[in-house]
């Protein structure tokens, strides 16, 4: 998959350079990039870090390349023809924009699961993973997290955070907000530094008119290792964020919630993992 992305990457017109920052790939997989680098010399690949996390991998790659420009794309997404030219041109027409992403879809086309969405807070997670929204479902208190099951969206338009599967965005906005914070291994930095954008005044754009394919579950992982960053992830961001607002006994309550869950879905994904593995019926899994 990663193969993949990074030809379609170097097919876009707008695409000077493509930086690849290799945490860790397979012998096999080492090959191919290498040779894709030495048949495109655009192809930047660094290596001998181990492996960093996404976080401080994006702040690895954006210090290496030299654009006015940056795209963060994760390596299992694979860029349709002319997607990023349509978002730099999106860019130079809003010049008070700070970041944009597309319509990032899963393989079967439907619009996938965080690609936009809300602003996370304890309340908004607490809505989605209770559905609170179908109590009110018009009240502006009430609104999900996720919106990819939201009216789909016809024109670019404002949302308040995207995910770091694809983040276009100027090279000065993201010196300015400080880069990814390197704290998070593995999962929520991409909300995080959305939250920091916004916080500076700064608003994000969905473009809906071009896509990327996102294929997710490429990764080898343990999922039970992935899940376990997810929650510390999630409970570093509440703390670090929303102290001001939130009692350090509820922040508290809120990490211990989030650990707790994470123990109620180790069985399921343990034994799905293994069913996956072994080629036996898999287990259900709960969200």
């Amino acid at each position: 998959m990663l193969i993949d992305s990074l030809r379609a990457a170097l097919e876009q017109d707008a695409v000077d350079t493509v930086v690849l920052v290799d945490n860790g790939n397979a012998a096999e997989t080492r090959r191919a990039i290498d040779a894709l680098a030495a048949a495109d010399n655009r192809l930047r690949v660094i290596r001998g870090h181990g492996n960093v996390g996404f976080a401080r991998g994006c702040n690895i790659g954006v210090k290496a390349g030299t654009g006015s420009h940056i795209l963060l794309l994760n390596p299992d997404c694979v860029l349709r023809p002319g997607v990023v030219s349509r978002g730099l041109q999106v860019l130079a027409n809003h010049a008070d924009a700070s970041a944009l992403t597309v319509r990032i879809e899963n393989t079967d086309g439907t619009e996938q699961r965080g690609g936009r969405r809300n602003l996370m807070t304890p309340w908004t997670c607490l809505v989605e993973q209770f559905r609170l929204d179908r109590l009110m479902p018009n009240h502006p208190h009430f609104q999900r997290l996720n919106l990819n099951e939201t009216e789909p969206l016809t024109e670019i338009t404002p949302v308040e955070c995207i995910s770091g599967a694809f983040m276009l965005m100027p090279r000065a906005v993201y010196d300015r907000v400080g880069g990814m914070d390197e704290d998070y291994f593995l999962h929520v930095e991409d909300v995080d530094l959305c939250f920091r954008i916004q916080e500076t005044g700064g608003s994000i754009l969905f473009v809906p008119d071009v896509s990327v394919t996102h294929v997710k579950g490429t990764s080898r992982v343990f999922p039970l290792v992935v899940e376990w960053h997810k929650s510390v992830s999630v409970s570093k961001y509440f703390n670090k964020h929303f102290r001001p607002q939130y009692p350090d006994l509820a922040l508290r309550l809120i990490s211990l919630t989030i650990f707790l869950r994470l123990a109620v879905r180790a069985v399921p994904l343990t034994f799905s993992w293994l069913a996956e593995r072994f080629g036996a019926a898999p287990a259900p899994t709960k969200r």
